[in-house]
Order: structure tokens, then sequence, then C-alpha cells
């Protein structure tokens, strides 16, 4: 089953995200399938980009968006509750 879930990357202390679509199987920081936004916590407010296309492309695949994901998603108007 494909995920869109978070990738950490960044220095210690300092973490960016990437949000990708991957394997289920594959470990959190692991082999990815393909990169469709990043999301950045250290400024304020939390900096967050996407390609829509991308990801409305991976879900209607049946790639299932984790809950952190998902509220991201929703709060970027990119799927709906």
């Amino acid at each position: 089953m494909v995920k869109i879930r978070l990738q950490r990357f960044g220095a210690h202390k300092a973490p960016k995200y990437r949000i990708v679509a991957a394997d289920s199987r594959s470990p959190r920081d692991g082999k990815f399938l393909e990169v469709v936004g990043t999301y950045n916590t250290l400024t304020n407010p939390a900096t967050v980009t996407l390609d829509v296309e991308k990801i409305q492309k991976w879900i209607a695949n049946g790639a299932q968006p984790t809950v952190t994901v998902k509220n991201i998603l929703i709060a970027n108007k990119v799927i709906t509750k």
C-alpha cells in the first residue's frame, strides 16, 4: 500500500520534512516513490509547499495520507474533511 507521509531531514534539533509518496513497508527516512511537497515547522507560521497535482494523482491511485499529512492537506484546502 502506498502512503503519503512525512520524511524527516535537516540538522539535529532543526527538523524539516518532505511530504512523500512511499511504500508503507519502507522506513520513515528510507526509499520513497516521489516527493510531493515540503513542511518546515521552524518558521512561524509553519511553511508548507505542496504539488497539488501530484498529491491528487496519488490519492486518485489509492494512496492513503497519514493523519498528520491529512491535517496539513485539509488546512491547505487540497482535500476536504
